[in-house]
């Protein structure tokens, strides 16, 4: 895999707390196993379910074209997600953006709402 930029990893970084977060919660009782994030970014326990929906996930962010200007998905004009996929990570940030933001972690506030 070619050399993520600063951007990437960020974005890649923060699904995977979030999935990680989402699984843990939604997924408790699954059997979890290390799910390796691409760049060295290390590790993340997850369903099998989940996995896949990682994969899914940082395959598309690391193929987006708009890597320049890149807006957060939900503003973004091209929709790279499939429809189920789409919805299936609004689930995710929405359970996981709350558990974060009552965990204290309020700088993922501004990601959350914009």
């Amino acid at each position: 895999m070619d050399t993520l930029t600063k951007h990437q990893k960020k974005d890649v970084r923060l699904i995977g707390k979030f999935v990680e977060i989402y699984c843990a919660g939604r997924h408790g009782s699954l059997e979890r196993s290390p799910f390796t994030l691409p760049g060295s970014l290390g590790q993340r326990n997850l369903c099998r379910e989940c996995a896949a929906f990682m994969a899914y996930a940082v395959s598309k962010r690391i193929k987006c074209p708009l890597e320049a200007e890149k807006p957060s998905c939900k503003h973004c004009r091209i929709h790279c997600y499939a429809a189920e996929q789409r919805e299936k990570v609004r689930e995710i940030m929405g359970y996981s953006g709350r558990r974060l933001m009552m965990r204290g972690r309020l700088d993922y506030v501004w990601h959350y709402f914009f």
